[in-house]
């Protein structure tokens, strides 16, 4: 059986879901926002060594809160944590989060997480951060699709390696309606591309072309441990948490949190597939992952591999997404 991407190829194709952007060229930062259109089961993984994060206990499986309404992945390390602020305020204001009483304030709930872009050329001689405002943008900005990729939102200031990072999704379409998606924002100190620098470490998942489809010659063997140390000190980026990729995976299948945290663990594997090396004591990188509940899984023992293959298609999503956002972010 094969299986194809959605119509956007992106976490878009996930009914449900709003993606939206905000960008500062002028400070070289920016924020995506996504938006469920409900509280929506979620989970979270952290791997990295120096991840940038907020609100991420809340999704433990042993708290109480069940679902979140947006997810916010922003620039500016430390800085963007207030980006979420601003996503809150907007969807507040519309009337949406947990009441605890009838007629009380709407409680979004908006786990983050950021990467650190400060290094580079744009203007960060700021008296107050611009990130609460740019979450604000760009939850207002959101849409169910198309949506933008590379040098955009939370992409604008980040690097792979030596080369333009960005933000990159996919998605696959399964049987019985289940749909598997990915969106990453990609600042890893690992490098996305093999020896050649030009063929992809993702290169087996390609679907269609997506990324180039640019194949390996003879001499392009899978034994490059590394990029270029020298270099990489020199764009300061072997500091703690000078790098990561932020990751979402999302799903329309009715899995719980203990599903939902299997299925960001499983999807992982997509960073390992797509960057060399990854999760180091340099990166904070993280995977969340989120459930619409939309499709129902069996209720008999087959539940367990329907999860495990829910995970196995996030992890191969990722990879893709991971290329796709190098990929778009080189055609600024």
């Amino acid at each position: 059986m094969s299986f194809s991407p959605g119509p956007d190829n992106s976490i878009a194709d996930i009914a449900g879901i709003r993606v939206g952007h905000a960008t500062d060229d002028r400070v070289g930062t920016g924020v995506t926002a996504l938006l469920f259109d409900g509280a929506w089961t979620a989970a979270v993984d952290i791997r990295g060594g120096g991840p940038g994060v907020r609100e991420t206990e809340t999704l433990a499986v042993q708290n109480v809160v069940e679902g979140i309404h947006a997810i916010c992945l922003s620039g500016g390390s430390v800085f963007g944590l207030s980006a979420a602020d601003g996503v809150i305020d907007h969807l507040s204001a519309q009337g949406i989060g947990m009441r605890l009483r009838a007629g009380g304030r709407p409680i979004p709930i908006v786990p983050g997480a950021v990467l650190h872009d400060l290094n580079n050329a744009g203007d960060k001689d700021w008296v107050e951060s611009p990130y609460r405002a740019l979450g604000q943008r760009a939850a207002a900005a959101a849409v169910s699709g198309p949506i933008a990729l590379g040098s955009v939102g939370a992409g604008r200031g980040a690097m792979a390696g030596h080369v333009k990072g960005g933000v990159g999704s996919a998605s696959i379409v399964l049987e019985d309606g289940l749909v598997v998606a990915a969106l990453a924002v990609v600042n890893p100190v690992g490098s996305v591309f093999m020896p050649d620098g030009e063929t992809f470490w993702a290169w087996p998942f390609e679907i269609e072309g997506e990324f180039g489809g640019r194949r390996p010659g003879d001499t392009a063997p899978a034994i490059h441990p590394a990029p270029d140390e020298t270099r990489l000190r020199e764009l300061g980026r072997l500091q703690a948490g000078a790098n990561t990729t932020l990751a979402v995976v999302a799903t329309n299948a009715d899995l719980g949190k203990a599903e939902a945290q299997r299925m960001a663990m499983m999807a992982q594997d997509g960073l390992a597939r797509a960057i060399r090396p990854v999760h180091t004591p340099f990166d904070g990188d993280l995977v969340f992952a989120v459930a619409s509940g939309a499709i129902a899984l069996p209720t008999d023992r087959s539940r367990q591999w329907q999860a495990a293959r829910l995970g196995s298609a996030a992890a191969d999503c990722l990879a893709r997404a991971i290329a796709r956002g190098v990929f778009h972010a080189g055609e600024v």
